[in-house]
């Protein structure tokens, strides 16, 4: 009797075990990613509606102020992305540092028209 109730409770458990699993493996196996991270939510934040071109409100854009190919740029390390500057001049003071820009986004030459930019502490 005992050794039946063991294998009852340890039977028990393995399918409430199952029952708790299976939605995450399900959508692992359906190439869906459950929960997205915080990049891919801040990017998502940030596009503009379907069939726009530039977002209509000021956006916070993070990463890192670099010279490529002779221009400024804003590099995001986390979503890979760079970002053309509309007013390199306001970002002179920040190269190498890393900031937050806060502007529009041209979706069509990937520009950050440039309202502010200020020092990540």
């Amino acid at each position: 009797m005992k050794t039946f109730l063991l294998h009852l409770s340890l039977a028990a458990a393995v399918s409430i075990l199952t029952l708790a699993l299976a939605p995450s493996v399900h959508a692992q196996q359906a190439g869906q990613n459950p929960a997205p991270t915080a990049a891919q939510q801040q990017n998502q934040a940030q596009m503009p509606p379907s069939g726009d071109t530039a977002t209509h409100e000021d956006k916070a854009f993070t990463g890192r102020i670099v010279k490529e190919n002779g221009d400024l740029v804003l590099k995001d390390p986390v979503s890979k992305v760079t970002y053309k500057l509309s007013d390199p001049a306001k970002a002179k003071e920040f190269v190498g540092k890393q900031v937050k820009v806060t502007g529009k986004l041209d979706m069509n030459s990937n520009t950050i028209e440039v309202g502010n930019i200020e020092p990540l502490s």
